[in-house]
């Protein structure tokens, strides 16, 4: 069995189930199976301090995670553009969002000193990381370029 038919592993966004699918089913619009609701939605999945451990380290596909706050200016500006990044990204790329008012302590433990920021996850371990606002062209070519670099 080659590697590429290894089955990929990705957490759903409703109900935290992992999943096991292989890598042609990505583009198939496939479903959760226990919840049976879609695993990729082309838009940014809301984490909590519960969820994000197990989304970030049961994941085999790359995880991008906004840091963001609600009552952030460039946060709001930017939420717009990440929503157009996370429906050219997915399903090869988990977009995911953490309101770090919500979830101090994630901020906390990733170091965040400003927002917006985004890191960058593969394997569980983070990669890369961009503060401040971008536009959707420039999210999707930063992470792009950290992917295939």
């Amino acid at each position: 069995m080659n590697a590429s038919a290894l089955p990929l592993h990705t957490v759903c966004p409703h109900c935290g189930t992992t999943n096991r699918l292989l890598p042609e089913a990505l583009n198939a619009a496939p479903d959760c199976g226990r919840c049976h609701r879609p695993l990729f939605t082309g838009a940014p999945v809301s984490l909590d301090e519960a969820g994000f451990p197990k989304t970030i380290e049961k994941s085999d596909l790359p995880v991008l995670v906004d840091f963001w706050a609600p009552w952030c200016g460039p946060c709001r500006a930017m939420a717009p553009q990440y929503e157009a990044a996370a429906r050219e990204l997915e399903p090869q790329v988990r977009v995911v969002k953490v309101d770090t008012e919500a979830a101090p302590a994630l901020a906390a433990q990733h170091n965040i000193r400003s927002i917006p920021t985004l890191a960058l996850f593969v394997a569980g371990r983070e990669i890369a990381r961009q503060p401040g606002a971008m536009g959707a062209s420039d999210i999707v070519r930063w992470v792009r370029a950290r992917l295939t670099g």
